[in-house]
């Protein structure tokens, strides 16, 4: 047993080794509360020039506004945005690392790929909706149909006709699987990285029809130098009011919208949550934001971070169902 005194002395060193610890753990959070003091880096898991790249540049140079600080656009690509989505699952909860996650990489990758790096459910922190995007089914002009009805007649005349997306697994893949199920049109997948190698093989000629998302084909369809056929939602674009649905054009039930939205890893503490969150919803709200997406083709809606995490958890669910009846698969 220690002598009274030998106890007494050692109190305060005992209370400065306490005070220490704690220091080890608060000084985290002291930090926190200035986020963010240094650039964000926002992952875009796909390649420059489709939607995602537009949304992400557009919003995130207002962010940058906001938050005081540089939005950095890193495109990672490839595995159906499964590799840019990896890397912000694998990035230190700080708040410093965010990527657009989609209706692909959180929703239906996971049901299609045998391996995936990362589990939806479990390795990200939901931030925020981005909004909603619109799949048109477009064909070259050169091509002799002008409505669904008659691509199917004429694409069942055909040994097998080629329809190209920005790649395995995205929502534009769900799509041609879903039309080619629902038609009987003896369809072939042709993925491509990114939605710009795509329509640059439409434009020469090379690819008969694609499902793209509509921001990236606008300019073109604008232009006459790709003809659309149906939009995929269930209600028609305003930036293609005269193109009807696919359930217009005859596929009753048929319907696939894309969403988008803001996730950082697990673990990301709920004061930077809050802070990327309202900053996000802020930039969304902005009408020259609001103006220049919806001319795009693509329908801003932010949301708490809590309706983001439970869409994506309803929207993995029915997917998995919907993959399990169509044996889509992306390996």
């Amino acid at each position: 047993m220690s002598h009274p005194l030998l106890r007494a002395a050692r109190r305060p060193l005992l209370l400065a080794l306490a005070g220490l610890a704690l220091g080890a753990v608060t000084l985290p959070v002291l930090a926190q509360s200035d986020f963010p003091s240094k650039p964000i880096r926002f992952i875009v898991p796909y390649a420059p020039g489709g939607t995602t790249d537009l949304v992400a540049r557009t919003v995130g140079q207002k962010i940058s506004e906001k938050l005081g600080k540089p939005v950095v656009i890193e495109n990672k690509p490839g595995a159906g945005g499964n590799i840019g989505m990896d890397a912000v699952a694998k990035s230190a909860p700080d708040g410093y690392t965010v990527g657009m996650g989609a209706i692909s990489t959180n929703a239906l990758n996971p049901h299609i790929y045998k391996s995936i790096p990362f589990d939806p459910r479990r390795d990200f922190t939901a931030v925020g909706m981005l909004g909603y995007s619109t799949i048109v089914l477009q064909v070259t002009p050169q091509m002799p149909v002008n409505s669904v009805a008659e691509l199917v007649a004429y694409a069942k005349k055909q040994p097998t006709m080629n329809y190209g997306t920005a790649g395995v697994g995205t929502s534009m893949h769900l799509a041609g699987v879903l039309f080619a199920q629902m038609t009987g049109a003896n369809l072939t997948h042709v993925a491509y990285k990114g939605s710009v190698p795509a329509i640059n093989d439409m434009l020469g000629g090379h690819l008969p029809m694609m499902f793209e998302n509509l921001p990236a084909s606008l300019p073109h369809i604008q232009a006459g130098r790709i003809k659309p056929l149906a939009v995929a939602g269930r209600s028609r674009s305003p930036s293609l009011p005269n193109v009807p649905t696919m359930a217009e054009a005859g596929l009753a039930g048929y319907a696939v919208e894309p969403w988008f939205g803001v996730y950082g890893p697990a673990g990301l503490p709920a004061n930077i949550v809050a802070t990327l969150n309202q900053a996000f919803n802020e930039a969304l709200a902005l009408p020259d934001v609001k103006e220049k997406l919806l001319q795009a083709g693509f329908s801003p809606k932010g949301s708490s971070a809590l309706e983001l995490a439970n869409l994506s958890k309803q929207e993995y669910e029915r997917f998995g169902n919907v993959v399990k009846s169509s044996g889509m698969t992306a390996d």
